[in-house]
């Protein structure tokens, strides 16, 4: 059996733009544009998520990505320090235009998809995104909002608030003590 974690020498060898320390990237994972990939130290990416590249996406220190996530960047994404996605979660910086004004799809040339939605998506630290949420273009979740399961965001997020629905609504207030508790296991760590 094969260790299920690419090893450093391989991480390597793929051409990050940037790649941090203690990086875990599952083998089952697909990294698309790996030039425009940054991955910040103390990150992980678990099996079945596809990665894709092409517009720049940066991932911060201390990053989960869970199972079968999607990160679609043709327009950029940012995961900032201590973020998170659970599993199934997916973030479109582009989509298509359903109103039948356009074509969609990867495989027409872009003049004919002219309506294309695009937008780089921002998840700010201490970011938590639950289970088979999706995040479209343009979203900017800001410092410590955490994003209940099975979630539509269309739209900015603010700090320190809990979200959930279809579209997603602001339903409470999330606590800060994360931003002691991050400072006390950051001073804890050996230099």
């Amino acid at each position: 059996m094969s260790h299920s974690f690419y090893n450093e020498a391989e991480l390597k060898s793929f051409g990050f733009k940037s790649l941090g320390k203690n990086v875990k990237i599952s083998r089952n994972s697909s990294i698309y544009f790996p030039e425009n990939l940054r991955v910040g130290n103390n990150t992980r990416i678990d099996d079945f998520c596809v990665i894709s590249a092409g517009g720049g996406i940066s991932i911060g220190d201390y990053v989960h990505i869970a199972p079968y996530c999607g990160l679609y960047g043709g327009a950029g994404i940012e995961l900032q320090d201590f973020s998170g996605l659970s599993s199934r979660v997916s973030l479109y910086s582009v989509s298509d235009d359903f109103t039948g004004y356009s074509l969609v799809g990867p495989c027409v040339p872009e003049k004919y998809r002219r309506r294309l939605k695009k937008g780089k998506i921002t998840l700010g630290k201490f970011v938590v995104v639950g289970v088979a949420s999706s995040i479209l273009p343009g979203v900017s979740i800001e410092t410590g909002a955490a994003i209940g399961a099975h979630t539509l965001v269309t739209r900015r997020c603010e700090q320190w608030s809990i979200y959930s629905g279809n579209p997603a609504e602001r339903i409470g207030r999330r606590s800060e003590k994360m931003l002691d508790l991050a400072e006390e296991f950051l001073n804890g760590i050996p230099k």
